[in-house]
């Protein structure tokens, strides 16, 4: 048996706080942040931080429940994204505020919307991506085990009532989160009542009825670059009405 010499190298997990950042990275910094629910899938979520680098991310929250973010599997996805921007592990779900701007509203994705609401009842079917679907309901982390529906939830005063609006209306006009549910689980009740008291709401991402769902990593992709979109056009407004001064 031939054995080959090869160089190893042990490394602590970089620090947020320590770390440095690209100056064209920083120029092209948005008030768009990312968090991160219970996202376990490592492809997904290294697939959703090159996105997030790539729309220019202020930074992205993982909440307790995710896969660490320097997983093998999430760097080889990431391509580099942990370099490009923040990203912040294992946060409670108490201490997210904490890392939000003044004035951010949250905004959870959601392809069920109001038309889930009403089929509830329509289907059992377990899913991959039950945040993200076409007539599925939502699932919710600390109610996993009750067999509940949405409608006996909203009944109870648990469900937080949130408007539901297209994912290319304009969410942007303050400063944004965006939620992105876990493949399995759902996005989390606690998301839903951190969207209702910044005054976010749930964006619907339509899809083609019969189609089964969009995986979390292109669905953050769709929003994220959306998000930028309106920033460009409002920027360009701007730059264009004061032309006119």
């Amino acid at each position: 048996m031939c054995l080959r010499n090869e160089d190893v190298g042990i490394f602590a997990k970089p620090d947020h706080v320590k770390m440095t950042y690209p100056e064209s990275q920083l120029l092209h910094t948005l008030p768009i942040l990312l968090i991160c629910d219970n996202l376990r899938d490592p492809g997904n979520l290294g697939t959703i931080l090159r996105s997030a680098a790539g729309a220019g991310c202020s930074k992205v929250l993982l909440t307790k429940g995710c896969v660490d973010a320097w997983e093998p599997k999430v760097l080889r996805a990431g391509m580099g994204a942990h370099f490009q921007v923040p990203i912040i592990n294992n946060v409670d779900w108490e201490a997210v505020p904490n890392y939000l701007p003044n004035d951010t509203r949250v905004y959870v994705a959601d392809n069920c919307g109001l038309y889930t609401q009403a089929q509830a009842q329509m289907s059992n079917k377990a899913s991959d991506y039950g945040w993200v679907c076409d007539r599925r309901p939502l699932k919710f982390h600390k109610y996993e085990e009750e067999e509940e529906n949405l409608e006996s939830a909203a009944s109870k005063g648990w469900l937080p009532e949130l408007e539901v609006q297209s994912y290319d209306s304009d969410w942007t006009e303050a400063p944004a989160a965006v939620v992105i549910g876990g493949e399995t689980s759902g996005v989390s009740l606690e998301s839903l009542q951190l969207a209702e008291s910044t005054g976010g709401g749930r964006l619907l991402i339509p899809i083609v009825p019969g189609v089964d769902s969009l995986n979390s990593a292109m669905a953050a992709s769709i929003l994220l670059f959306e998000g930028r979109r309106q920033l460009r056009v409002r920027a360009e407004h701007l730059s264009r009405d004061g032309s006119y001064h």
